[in-house]
């Protein structure tokens, strides 16, 4: 079926509340900006807001609020829309402190509006006139800020963190961590904890040496560098040959998660590079990682490796979302994550021991476990004179886009893609700012599932199994949203956002239809006690550009371009 924009009506309604929203409603600049304290982190579960990337520290993505539940969502609308300038991925939650909504678009604009009406406040615009964005892999796109005391933050294409007033938009801060177009570049949303602003690079696909960076929040100095390719010498070294740590990858693309109760941060570290494993035998630590940091100095406590050696681009970057779970009658504080290998991992967050891994899409590359450790297929490894068809493809079971996980429910919610591939080692060498992969790939369908790109599945924390399955025909990279409503909200490739029973998986809500298909991550909040749920449209992103079959699929390769965000409350 062909993509259509929003309906006629659906467009009037939000033409409307567009135009109530700048009617001269109270502004959020005549509000006092309510400083976002250690305080009001730590607590940032039960704010009325949206605070920070996954709201709270956790990571998972889950609201307490109940305004909007299982038996009024039918009855959501539009409040109010705002449309972007690019034709790109839009991929940042709405950030939100009181009547202050902050949100980012591709190329590094950041923008406050007034929360319950769309009142735009203030813009700015990061000067990227001097940057080639040649080494930036699968898109410009940025993933949102950080807010700490009366500050934003933003991370920058060209490898700076800005901090800015947040209710006037001035600059307070500009620092550079890198130089731009050699490999390394930033996308993700900061991490801010006891007055440290914590980002990491992305870059992996270009040889880039990935490092996690703790800049004061008050002066933009830098308070640690933790690189996550050791050296010679250093622990973990020895998993690496001669020279290759240097043009390691290992990037840290995505915000990590932070335990108070054990001061204990924990991040996703990426790919190794080059893609071919057979040049740099070994584990290659700590790449296809978690890692748990003292945020203090940045010293590795522990870490656990998904895909030891990974010459499949499987990653470790994606969620790591703290849970407390029972399995086998055993109660554990645990790590919970989706990984791009097709398992999903519960792992102990006090040791990083193994609890369980289950497969939650077609996994033919990591075959099993031994001894808390992974088991990687030879057969499944390509070489330059060996092409291989695997699951899943490098883009993963699940890609970036969040789980969430309701602590109701006892179920994590997996945004699925059902994709396999073949791949085969091709020569390469470095050069700074050029691909380094080694190896030749085209994404194509799982033989599993011939009619479905994509799936959004509950799977329960206490098992690792699935609980329900929603199929779907195009793939699905929408972020999810749970709240205390019983409800889980999640946006499609076709441009819709879903409301379904948590429990059940039965879709009680669809939005009308938006202009373009759902990369974006949905985030909720509250002013003056009525609930908003939003989440910005725009198709872009990875799949566009390295999705084979997939991306040329008429379904997929007709959906519209350009970025909206998009309000709704009862």
């Amino acid at each position: 079926m062909h993509i259509h924009r929003p309906t006629t009506q659906a467009l009037k309604a939000l033409a409307v509340a567009s135009v109530l929203a700048c009617s001269g409603a109270a502004s959020a600049a005549d509000a006092p900006y309510a400083p976002v304290t250690d305080a009001r982190l730590k607590a940032a579960a039960s704010d009325s807001g949206w605070l920070m990337y996954r709201r709270d520290y956790t990571s998972r993505g889950y609201a307490p609020f109940k305004t909007i539940d299982t038996g009024n969502v039918a009855n959501l609308k539009p409040a109010w829309d705002w449309k972007s300038e690019f034709d790109m991925g839009h991929e940042a939650p709405p950030i939100v402190n009181g009547d202050y909504l902050f949100i980012t678009t591709p190329k590094n604009h950041l923008i406050a509006f007034q929360a319950s009406t769309g009142k735009k406040l203030w813009e700015y615009a990061h000067d990227l006139s001097n940057v080639g964005l040649k080494t930036i892999c699968c898109d410009v796109v940025n993933r949102g800020v950080a807010l700490y005391e009366d500050k934003v933050y933003v991370a920058t294409l060209d490898n700076h963190v800005v901090a800015l007033n947040a209710q006037t938009g001035d600059v307070a801060w500009n620092e550079q961590l890198n130089a731009p177009d050699v490999g390394y570049a930033m996308t993700l949303a900061p991490l801010v904890v006891k007055g440290k602003v914590i980002v990491g690079v992305s870059g992996g696909e270009y040889g880039a040496r990935g490092f996690i960076e703790a800049l004061d929040a008050k002066t933009g100095k830098q308070v640690w560098k933790l690189h996550t390719i050791p050296l010679p010498g250093e622990p973990g070294g020895d998993t690496w040959p001669k020279g290759a740590a240097e043009t390691g990858g290992g990037a840290a693309w995505l915000t990590g998660s932070y335990d108070a109760d054990t001061d204990t941060l924990f991040w996703g570290v990426g790919n190794p590079g080059p893609w071919l494993a057979t040049l740099r035998p070994g584990d290659n630590l700590y790449t296809d990682s978690v890692i748990a940091v003292n945020p203090a100095d940045g010293k590795i406590k522990w870490h656990y490796q998904y895909t030891p050696n990974d010459t499949w681009d499987y990653d470790g970057t994606n969620e790591t979302v703290l849970t407390d779970i029972t399995y086998k009658g055993k109660k554990y504080k645990a790590i919970v994550s989706a990984s791009r290998n097709g398992w999903f991992y519960a792992i102990d967050r006090t040791n990083g021991k193994l609890i369980y891994a289950e497969k939650f899409a077609t996994a033919t590359s990591v075959s099993g476990f031994k001894d808390g450790k992974p088991v990687t297929d030879p057969a499944m490894r390509p070489t330059v004179d060996k092409e291989v068809f695997t699951c899943p493809s490098f883009l993963g079971g699940k890609n970036w886009w969040p789980i969430s996980v309701s602590p109701d429910t006892r179920m994590a919610y997996v945004p699925t893609l059902h994709t396999c591939m073949t791949m085969k080692g091709a020569a390469v060498s470095y050069k700074a700012g050029l691909p380094f992969l080694g190896e030749t790939f085209l994404v194509k369908r799982d033989p599993a599932f011939p009619n479905h790109w994509g799936a959004v599945q509950a799977i329960d924390l206490n098992t690792g199994k699935q609980v329900w399955n929603f199929p779907s025909e195009l793939p699905w990279n929408g972020g999810m949203l749970t709240t205390a409503g019983g409800l889980l909200f999640s946006g499609s490739a076709d441009g819709y956002l879903y409301a379904f029973d948590a429990k059940t998986g039965k879709v009680l809500w669809k939005s009308p239809q938006m202009a373009s298909g759902v990369l974006g991550v949905p985030s909720t909040w509250t002013v003056n006690g009525k609930q908003y749920v939003g989440v910005y449209a725009g198709w872009g992103g990875g799949v566009p550009i390295w999705g084979g079959e997939m991306a040329k699929d008429p379904k997929v390769r007709n959906i519209p371009l350009g970025g909206h965000l998009y309000v709704f409350s009862l």
